[in-house]
């Protein structure tokens, strides 16, 4: 296979926005020193998602490190809708109060 041959399963970041965003988070995810991850991925449809964190018996920093993760993914979704920070976090905190679990499907969002 030549150097500018891509095999069928793969794309280069180049051509493709998502690839280089997968390919961001697997450099991410490479890194030493990681305290802390949230994953969520949505595969035809269906939601997949997971959270870990290491512990160092403070539970006070283990709380500000789920937030801080949490604030990112608030303002990079308020980011990409193009709307303020404050409104994501109002829609999200409606949502969680509206679901006892995470949907393990997008069909099994509440509707407004």
């Amino acid at each position: 296979m030549s150097d500018d041959e891509v095999p069928a399963d793969e794309s280069t970041a180049g051509d493709d926005p998502f690839a280089a965003e997968i390919d961001r988070a697997r450099d991410l995810l490479d890194g030493e020193g990681i305290e802390a991850v949230h994953v969520g991925v949505v595969r035809d449809g269906e939601i997949d998602t997971t959270f870990a964190q290491r512990g160092d018996g403070d539970a006070e920093n283990e709380g500000l490190r789920a937030l801080a993760l949490l604030a990112a993914h608030v303002r990079l979704v308020a980011n990409e809708a193009g709307v303020e920070a404050s409104t994501v976090a109002g829609d999200a905190a409606t949502l969680a109060g509206q679901v006892e679990r995470i949907p393990a499907h997008t069909d099994d969002l509440p509707e407004e």
